[in-house]
Formats: structure tokens, C-alpha cells, sequence
């Protein structure tokens, strides 16, 4: 299988030290006491960041969304879209303007628009296409405000639907990917531009205008239009484009892309319309929640314990980590004012105390009466043990509490309900009756004869918290049907979006994954330019580079940008297929989980986080005048430095923190129960990588961080846990438990070494069985029966060639005739 090159994706051995070091080696030398104070400062700004207040969803605001189609580069181009609409509306309409007309003379108008479509001359096709994306676009010269804008662009998307404009757009892009003279003309270029890509662009934006708007629900929906959504919804979901999915038209653009056969198309314009067409027909992360409760209905499964989605919302984000040097320096400062510090660090016994209490309400309660000397509460910095001596403190008395009204009621006790999986009640009766009987029931759970009274308590509390995935059910169900084939006969498999898209990707998966790595690591603010890397910016440079500093500042963030943005796309569309993969059936998602492995997306996934991620999450790469629909609505001032940093303080940018938060739960599915996966996070080193992700103050994103640094616990040794006490905390407090998974101690079975090729044989074993036995319909197997009736096999048609009639005779007289035949063969028994 083609791989993306490690050697791109390793650097120093993915030790997460090197990059915050460089900067202060370059810079001139400071006198002694300046170096710690200059450390101290840019480490108080992520210790004493505010909690962000970031709510996770589908996808960001609808302008936001819209805006993110367009790069800064191409604003003049909403003026030529302008033009080409009225020069053709003048011709058309006199001294009438759009938003005047009835929707009746609209229908007649975009009918003549989508019949000039047709035309071989692509000069008017051009303008024609422009002239649809005005339409689109909110025909913004005849509106005053923004909403206006964007109440005409849903009342124009829809009629261009219903007039069939999709359908009439997506024969021209496939015209388009399959020109080869457009890509022989890019590949001979030496710099590729936003000229080559223009009808691309045109076609890719009206038809992501389309989707982002239609997939959008609104109350002021009328039936007509509720009608629509849904219909055009089951067309993007079924194989009725070219007998595949949109979607997987989409796909092959990609491939191709990379593939260096087509180094003009616009990736990121393909990728946002893959993102929402692969949303819109598959639903949602609020979709797959109620799909998973129907599913586990069907299968007569229990209830989830829980809604995660509300438990992660409801969740508080806990201090970041206070690095050694800060901590140091303030038991300096505070020793010499003449008193104590208060815990900076605990000692392993006063672990107990500090566990007894709420840490919930005790948070609140510091953060009131203490203003920057609370940096240890939550997760806490963990320092060098050499150090331990000089910093050290017994904790303080609980601080008195506050009135009841005064304090804020957070949910008592841990926010997870535990589960238990089957396999792990059978691994802990079979240790216990080894040790009190000395022998072995196998798979038998029921059967406790024998056993004391509390290993009995200790079963009916496992089994109280007994959780049946569907993922066993699945897996179990397959089991059954390679046993049992012909008792069971054929597998009923529901058409589901999600099943028909698999099937259409099934052929070329392999590539389709690499490519959107290969995008992902090209699009990565770690990654370096290189020569043979893919070039991502041909659809934001423009055709003359910039002149003057302005004019470089400008696209300098339109590429910051321009990369942000195909980060979050390729994150957001990777995270919804793992996910829906999963609920159709697991070696589904396993399939894709194991090609993204192989394709090196776990060291890939950490490069991106070795990084400074606090500086990534509040980067400022947005020019909001520039943004639609200001843009195109009001007049624009004359650009400056000034209006360039117009609405900076934002606190993040919410991109960037989606991106992360999605590469982080990407990155847990893929090693969740993987033993051997999760090695590869202690051999890259991932622990600090993980650890400074945890000064982002969103809860999401450290409940997360922390599950990820839960599995690998038991494998980084005593002493890490011993340092990083309130780590391990932090994880008992936010992350589920599994009540007999000793990954605080590092005592289980599991924590032995694993052969990495023999677990993931065995799985691409179950996986090529599954794909086989669903999927390869012409196969035949030792199952197939056998034709026995003579007049049935000669009576069956034979396809031969049309010039076989012409030379019959002869083949009669070579194969036949001139054979002898060995009747004595017959009579041999082997």
C-alpha cells in the first residue's frame, strides 16, 4: 500500500521540546536574572487563559460558513459576477430590478439562464454560470443590509433547485474533470494561479451555495421547500449521479488532485462541498445520536446510560498545567514576602483529602478568592522530581464555603456512568476461580459455585454496569454468518446513505484516504515546504504577486487562512465517515481506521499538535470587512494596516479549535481498544505533545486529550505517573471508567508487549472476510452449487466473439476433430 513518507512526519522523534526552545536560542543574549523572567512571562499568558467559551457543533455560524467559500483574493470577482448578471438582466427585463419581479417571471428568467448554459462557447458559458452565482449570492447590489443578502440568496437557492440547476451544473463539472486539455495546460505551467481554475470555481461555488444553504433548516421553511430539502437530500445519498454518489465524484477529484493529473483544481472549494454533502446526506453528530438509540432499540439493546453530547457540554474545562520554571519562580516571590505558598504540588498521601472533596465546587471557590495564584487548581503543573524538595507544601485547610446561594450547582459525582464489557467480566471470573478453584469455566458468567461472597457482590456490580455496544453485536452477528452460510442463508442489507456511499468508495478507498492525508500534512502549519509537496494554494494566488508590503501582509493571512480551512474540512469529513462508519457496521470503520493508520495518520495527527496549539487556536488569520456578506453589501474603506486587524479581539478562532478537537477525537478512535496502536503513541513520544493541548481551556478538548493520555498511562512507567499526579486526577475526574481496568497502575494483563503486525493481520483478516462475503458478488466459493442437468448447462448462454461464425468450421477441426479422445482416461481412477 502507498504510504505518505514518515520521515515527513517524524521529527526528533516526535519529543515535543524542540520547537519552544528554538525561539529563545535565537535571540541576543540577555542578562542572567532576564532569561527566567522572559520564560515566565510567555508561560503566564497560557496558564492564566481564560476558559473559552466555544460550543462545538456540525459546523460554525451560517456567514462564517459562507464566508469560509471565498477567499480574499477572489473579492473582485463578486463584482464580475455582478456585471455579468445585469449586462444579461438589462437584455432581458427593462427597468425592473430582481427583487421586484413575481416568481413567475424569476422561473422564466433562470430558464433562459440555464438554456444559454448549454452553449459550446465557454466565454458565454462563463458569464451565464456567473450570472447563477450572483443569483446565489444574494443579487447583494439590490439589498441594503446583510440579511437582506442572505434572505434572497435561500429564496434564489431554491428556485434555482426546483428549476433543476444542480442537475444542468453537475454534467458541466463533469465535463470539466474529465478536460484534458485544461490539465495538460495546468501541468505545463510553472505557477498555477486562480485563472486556471475560474469555471471551476464558478460551478464549485454555486453548487456548495446550494447545499450549505438547502441542508440549513429554518422555521419559515414553507412545505414546498421542506419538500425539497428532503429530495434533494435522497438524490445526493443514492447512486444517481453516473451510478455513484455525489460524493464520490467529489472524491475522485481529490485523487486526482493529488495525483498530480490535475494540479489546477480548486481543493479547497472541493473539500468544503465534500464536508457538507457527506453532513447533509449522513446526518449530523445529533443525527448519529438518535440513529445509534434507534439502532440499539432494533437489537433489543438497553438505552444509553447517557446523551454524551449534553454530559461534554455540561462539562467545565480545568486549569492548564503550570510549567516547573513558573512555579519555581513564584515559590521565590512568595517566600520573599515572608509566607507560604499555597500547594503548588501535593504530596502522594494528601491525594486522598484533596479526592474527598468536590473539586467542582472548590475550583469555584479558589477562583474567587484568589486572582493569579490559583494556576494549580484542576490539573496542576507537574514538575522534575529533583526539584520536588524546594517546592513541596502540605495542603492548606478547606476554605470555608460560601452561602448556598452564592455558589454555582454543578452535577455531584463523576459526569460518566462506568461500563463493563462481557469480555471483561469473563477475564475476571477466570482469574478468580484459577485462584480459589484451579480451573476454568471458559465463557461461563453465571456459574459462581464455588467462588466467596464478595467475588459474587463484585459479579452483580459488573453486571449492573454491563454495556453491549453494537459494534459485539455486529462483530458476533459476522461471526455466525462465515460459520454458517447456507444455514443462514443471504445477509438483508439496508440501503442506508451511509451503506450506498461505502459501497461506492469500497473500490478506490486506499487512494482516497492517502489523499486527503497527504492534503491534511501539505495543509499543517508544522509542515515545511518542500519541493514534491502537493501545492494546496493554486485557487488563492493571484495572477500578479503583490507589490507593496499591504498587499503581502493580505495574502499572507489569505493563506493562513486558506490552510485553516482544508485542515478543518479534511478533519470535520474524516471524523463523520470514522463515526458513521461505525454505527453501519464496525469492519466498516475498521477498514477505513486500518488504512488510515497504514497511511501513517497517528504520527501525522501528533506532528500537527507539536506545536505551540494555544498560539494555533487564537491565531487572528481573518479580515472581517472582507468577509461575505460585509464585503459585498457595504462600501469598503481603502485597505490599511489598521483595517486589516479590524476585529481582533476575538478570543479564538473557532475553525482552529474544531480542527483540533476533531483530530483529537479522530485520533482516539482510531487506537481505542488497539493495543498496538496505542504503543505507537508511547513510541512517538505523545504524552508532552498531549500534555501542553491541555493549556486550551475548553473542556471538550482536554476530555479528549485526557482519554488519550489515559490509555497509554500504563505503559509510560512509575515514574511518569508519580510525577504527574494531578494528571491522573484529572482523568479520574472527566473520563469514563472501566471498573476493572487497572490503567492507573499498570498492572493489567494488557500492559504486556504486542506483536503489532500479528493484531492488525488478524483484524485486516476479519475485515477482507467481511468485504468478501458482502461486497464480491462474482465469487465463487466452495458453497456455490453445482449445474448437474445436461440440457440445463448446454442450454446456458455463451458469450463468443462476433467473428467466431466466420472461423467455427475450423476451430471444429482443430479442437475437436483432429483431438483423439482417450476413452480409457474415463475408466482411471487417482
Amino acid at each position: 500500500m502507498q504510504r505518505i513518507p514518515a520521515n515527513s512526519l517524524r521529527q526528533t522523534e516526535m519529543d515535543g521540546t524542540n520547537n519552544n526552545n528554538n525561539s529563545n536560542k535565537q535571540k541576543a543574549p540577555l542578562k542572567p536574572k532576564e532569561p527566567l523572567r522572559n520564560q515566565r512571562r510567555e508561560s503566564e499568558g497560557s496558564v492564566e487563559s481564560p476558559n473559552l467559551e466555544f460550543e462545538y457543533g456540525d459546523t460554525d455560524s451560517m456567514s462564517a460558513e459562507l464566508s469560509e467559500l471565498y477567499s480574499y483574493t477572489e473579492e473582485p470577482e463578486f463584482a464580475f459576477n455582478r456585471d455579468c448578471f445585469e449586462e444579461d438582466f438589462r437584455s432581458q427585463v427593462q427597468n425592473r430590478r430582481w427583487i421586484d419581479l413575481d416568481t413567475a417571471a424569476q422561473k422564466t428568467y433562470i430558464m433562459r439562464l440555464l438554456d444559454a448554459l448549454e452553449v459550446t462557447n465557454r466565454e458565454k458559458r462563463l458569464k451565464v454560470s456567473r450570472a447563477i452565482l450572483y443569483l446565489a449570492q444574494g443579487v447583494f447590489a439590490e439589498c441594503d443590509t446583510e440579511m437582506e443578502a442572505l434572505y434572497w440568496s435561500r429564496h434564489n437557492i431554491f428556485l434555482l433547485y426546483n428549476m433543476g440547476t444542480f442537475t444542468a451544473l453537475l454534467e458541466l463539472l463533469s465535463m470539466e474533470i474529465e478536460n484534458n486539455q485544461a490539465c495538460s495546460s495546468a501541468l505545463r505551467k510553472p505557477a498555477i494561479s486562480l485563472a486556471d481554475s475560474t469555471e471551476l470555481r464558478v460551478m464549485l461555488s454555486i453548487m456548495y451555495l446550494i447545499v450549505e444553504t438547502i441542508r440549513l433548516e429554518c422555521e419559515e421553511d414553507t412545505e414546498d421547500w421542506k419538500s425539497a430539502r428532503e429530495t434533494f437530500k435522497t438524490d445526493l445519498g443514492s447512486p444517481v449521479y453516473n451510478g455513484e454518489p455525489f460524493a464520490v465524484l467529489l472524491f475522485s477529484m481529490v485523487t486526482k488532485f493529488c495525483s498530480m493529473n490535475a494540479p489546477h483544481f480548486p481543493m479547497k472549494k472541493v473539500l468544503l462541498l465534500l464536508w457538507k454533502t457527506v453532513l447533509f446526506t449522513l446526518g449530523g453528530f445529533e443525527d448519529l445520536q438518535k440513529l445509534k438509540m434507534k439502532q440499539r432499540e432494533i437489537l433489543g439493546l438497553p438505552p444509553l446510560p447517557e446523551d454524551s453530547i449534553k454530559v461534554v457540554r455540561s462539562m467545565r474545562a480545568a486549569s492548564p498545567p503550570a510549567s516547573a520554571m513558573e512555579l519555581i519562580e513564584q515559590q521565590q516571590q512568595q517566600q520573599k514576602r515572608g509566607r507560604r505558598s499555597r500547594r503548588p504540588l501535593m504530596k502522594q498521601d494528601s491525594l486522598d483529602t484533596y479526592n474527598e472533596r468536590d473539586p467542582f465546587k472548590n475550583d469555584d471557590i479558589r477562583d474567587d478568592e484568589e486572582d493569579s495564584e490559583d494556576a494549580d487548581s484542576g490539573i496542576e503543573g507537574e514538575v522534575d522530581p529533583l526539584d520536588r524538595d524546594v517546592i513541596i507544601q502540605p495542603p492548606p485547610p478547606p476554605p470555608p464555603l460560601k452561602p448556598l446561594a452564592e455558589r454555582i450547582s454543578f452535577p455531584k459525582g463523576l459526569p460518566w456512568a462506568p461500563k463493563v464489557r462481557e469480555k471483561d467480566i469473563e477475564q475476571f471470573l477466570e482469574t478468580s476461580r484459577n485462584k480459589f478453584i484451579g480451573f476454568t469455566l471458559g465463557n461461563d458468567t453465571e456459574t459462581l459455585v464455588g467462588l466467596p461472597r464478595p467475588i459474587h457482590e463484585s459479579v452483580k456490580t459488573l453486571k449492573q454496569h454491563k454495556y453491549i455496544s453494537i459494534a459485539e453485536v455486529q462483530i458476533k452477528r459476522e461471526n455466525e454468518l462465515q460459520e454458517c452460510p447456507m444455514t443462514l442463508g443471504e445477509e438483508e442489507v439496508e440501503e442506508t446513505p451511509t451503506e450506498i456511499l461505502y459501497q461506492g468508495m469500497l473500490p478506490n478507498l486506499s487512494q482516497y484516504v492517502i489523499a486527503l492525508l497527504k492534503l491534511l500534512l501539505a495543509a499543517a502549519p508544522t509542515s515545511k515546504a518542500k519541493t514534491d509537496s502537493i501545492n494546496i494554494l493554486a485557487d488563492v494566488l493571484p495572477e500578479e504577486m503583490p507589490i507593496t508590503v499591504l498587499q503581502s501582509m493580505k495574502l499572507g493571512i489569505d493563506v493562513n487562512r486558506h490552510k485553516e480551512i482544508i485542515v478543518k474540512a479534511i478533519s470535520a469529513l474524516l471524523l463523520l465517515l470514522l463515526k458513521h462508519f461505525k454505527l453501519n457496521h464496525i469492519y466498516q470503520f475498521e477498514y477505513v481506521s486500518q488504512h488510515l493508520v497504514f497511511a501513517n495518520c497517528i504520527p501525522l495527527i501528533l506532528k500537527f499538535f507539536n506545536q505551540n496549539i494555544m498560539s494555533y487556536i487564537s491565531a487572528k488569520n481573518s479580515i472581517s470587512i472582507l468577509d461575505y456578506p460585509y464585503c459585498v453589501v457595504h462600501q469598503l474603506p481603502e485597505l490599511t494596516a489598521e483595517s486589516l486587524e479590524v476585529g481582533d479581539n476575538i478570543q479564538f478562532c473557532w475553525r482552529n479549535l474544531f480542527s483540533c478537537i476533531n483530530l483529537l477525537r479522530i485520533l482516539n478512535k482510531l487506537t481505542k481498544w488497539k493495543h498496538s496502536r496505542t504503543m505507537m503513541l508511547v513510541v512517538f513520544k505523545s504524552a508532552p505533545i498531549l500534555k501542553r493541548a491541555l493549556k486550551a481551556k475548553q473542556a471538550m478538548m482536554q476530555l479528549y486529550v485526557l482519554k488519550l493520555l489515559k490509555i497509554q498511562t500504563k505503559y509510560l512507567g512509575r515514574q511518569w505517573r508519580k510525577s504527574n499526579m494531578k494528571t491522573m486526577s484529572a482523568i479520574y475526574q472527566k473520563v469514563r471508567h472501566r471498573l476493572n481496568d487497572d490503567w492507573a497502575y499498570g498492572n493489567d494483563i494488557d500492559a504486556r508487549p504486542w506483536d503489532f503486525q500479528a493484531e492488525e493481520c488478524a483484524l485486516r483478516e476479519s475485515i477482507e472476510k467481511f468485504n468478501n462475503r458482502r461486497y464480491d458478488k462474482n465469487q465463487k466459493t466452495e458453497f456455490t452449487p453445482v449445474d448437474n442437468c445436461l440440457q440445463s448447462v448446454l442450454g446456458q448462454k455463451t458469450d463468443i466473439p462476433e467473428d467466431f461464425h466466420y472461423s467455427y468450421e475450423m476451430w471444429l477441426e482443430r479442437e475437436v476433430f483432429s483431438q483423439p479422445i482417450k476413452w480409457e482416461e474415463l475408466l482411471e481412477t487417482e
